[in-house]
């Protein structure tokens, strides 16, 4: 399969192991990364999120977990490829069983949103099989820092459960960005952040398209550090 080309990497895919797509960019450029210094990635497939991350953040340390053993060996040979080899980690982890000392300011993850169906197309990464919402929640409560940040992309209509679990556990919404695939359509995705101290909730709209296969200035601007757009 062949490579994606970024401005300042390259990540190498694979058949089995879920490929770069939208939602993983647009929260490797919507997190909050600013003031972190320790990041945890959970199911890193190849990489994307943390190598943006990185870039954007040139002091954080980076720890990334998957269970696939597949996207394990694919992320490193990405992280290990790019300028940033040196502050990034990746390991064979299930979360459920993941222990550590170390506290996180922030947590990003594009989780699997699917509850399980019969289909086997990127099961792990898109099924609800092996991490449901409210795991990747209970375990993210346990390993943020005091000021650390969640910070999610998941469909639009799984929001408001979301939400609400993170709040039976003591999680709160403090950032919510409604993403619409194209003008005045419905929102289609939204990218979630939550904190352990409450703050009022900080709301905006993004658009990816203006039309149909052409990027809305908004998306050029985001990306253009990390996209390598046609001209």
């Amino acid at each position: 399969m062949k490579p994606f080309t970024f401005k300042h990497f390259e990540i190498q895919q694979s058949k089995n192991v879920f490929r770069v797509g939208t939602d993983g960019v647009l929260l490797g450029a919507l997190a909050d990364v600013e003031n972190a210094s320790e990041v945890l990635e959970i199911g890193t497939g190849t990489g994307l999120i943390s190598l943006m991350l990185a870039q954007r953040n040139t002091h954080a340390s980076f720890l990334g977990l998957d269970i696939n053993e597949e996207a394990v060996s694919l992320t490193r040979t990405n992280f290990e490829h790019s300028p940033f080899q040196a502050r990034l980690k990746n390991i064979h982890q299930d979360l459920k069983t993941f222990e550590t000392e170390n506290k996180f300011d922030l947590i990003v993850s594009n989780p699997p949103y699917f509850e399980e169906s019969g289909s086997d197309k990127d099961k792990i990464a898109r099924q609800t099989i092996e991490l449901n919402f409210q795991q990747l929640i209970m375990a993210s409560v346990k390993l943020l820092a005091d000021h650390g940040i969640l910070s999610v992309i998941i469909p639009a209509e799984a929001g408001d459960g979301f939400i609400e679990t993170a709040s039976e556990n003591r999680l709160f919404l403090k950032r919510k960005v409604n993403i619409k695939g194209i003008e005045n359509s419905k929102t289609k995705r939204l990218v979630l952040e939550f904190s352990l101290t409450e703050f009022p909730v900080e709301k905006s709209d993004f658009v990816i398209e203006k039309s149909p296969r052409q990027y809305s200035d908004s998306y050029i601007e985001l990306t253009k550090e990390f996209h390598v757009f046609k001209k």
